[in-house]
């Protein structure tokens, strides 16, 4: 008989205090109100109640709760998806502004049921909020929509602020940790983003946890830096039910305090990276710093030039 794998027990820096009072309670009851999903609710993210109660700040999650994937990490319900409102771009442009989000990032399930895989409300759902949230920087978080070029430029030529897709695990593990998606395929589409709009910045993160070692977690740096990603997340994987991938290593805040300064060694813009640090996570921040960064990065090389 096989051996029982064990749980690893989750360290103190990985336990946090709920904040639920009137501005979380008031949140939740506008998303229920206006049919909106989020994916801090759907991916059980730790950081709800700060980003909701304190810093009033979520990542809007259209296309439906259903996703067409599977992927041993994520949370979020699978299956078939029966509905597509078109209403729901304007639903949510009418939420950004009764929050007054000065940054919002919107995901989407993955939609591999739709021929371009969910881009036009995409698109469009970008365009609403600009119309009416016009000092609003947007942020978009989508599937790799199955590496459809055409589905990428619709989404492009609305002309997010950011372009966020996540890379998830090293180049070993992919295949275990995701479906559908390939390590490869994800580099591809965060370039060809980047030849498309050059001035839009471009962001990936990586959790990690699940069994990769160092020297994975610095190739899959330099994959990232090889096609031209300027902003990169590194958080802790947590298990979010028991059918799911189990935790082998829990990082110390020290440890991804050292991996944050490798990347930005490595020429990144920004790197957020901690235990608690989601792709969506200070967000806003990470934005704002990434542009000072730069900013700072090509005056020093004007500088060595003279």
């Amino acid at each position: 008989m096989a051996k029982k794998e064990e749980h690893i027990r989750k360290p103190e820096w990985l336990k946090i205090k709920l904040n639920i009072n009137e501005s979380y309670t008031g949140l939740k009851k506008m998303m229920r109100e206006k049919k909106l999903h989020t994916v801090c609710e759907e991916a059980r993210c730790p950081n709800i109640h700060e980003c909701w109660a304190v810093r009033k700040t979520a990542t809007f999650m259209i296309l439906g709760d259903t996703c067409t994937r599977a992927c041993r990490f994520c949370a979020v319900k699978t299956g078939l998806p029966t509905e597509l409102d078109l209403q729901e771009p304007e639903r949510v442009a009418d939420s950004v502004s009764d929050m007054g989000l000065k940054h919002v990032v919107i995901t989407a399930v993955a939609r591999d049921d739709l021929k371009d895989g969910g881009s036009e409300v995409f698109a469009e759902t970008v365009r609403a909020i600009r119309r009416k949230n016009p000092f609003c920087t947007i942020e978009v978080l989508p599937s790799d929509m199955l590496g459809n070029e055409n589905s990428l430029q619709t989404l492009m030529n609305a002309r997010p602020n950011i372009m966020n897709h996540n890379i998830e695990t090293v180049r070993r593990l992919s295949p275990r940790v995701r479906a559908r998606a390939t390590y490869d395929r994800t580099l591809e589409f965060l370039r060809r983003a980047k030849e498309m709009h050059e001035d839009i910045p471009t962001k990936s993160s990586l959790m990690i946890g699940l069994g990769e070692t160092k020297e994975e977690i610095i190739e899959t740096m330099d994959d990232l830096r090889a096609n031209n990603v300027n902003i990169m997340t590194i958080g802790q994987y947590l298990q979010p039910t028991k059918k799911h991938l189990k935790v082998q290593k829990y990082y110390h805040p020290d440890e991804f305090a050292e991996l944050r300064e490798i990347a930005m060694s490595k020429g990144f813009s920004h790197c957020e990276a901690g235990p608690l640090v989601r792709s969506s996570y200070h967000a806003d921040e990470q934005v704002n710093q990434a542009q000072v960064n730069e900013e700072a990065r090509k005056v020093q090389n004007e500088s060595a030039v003279k």
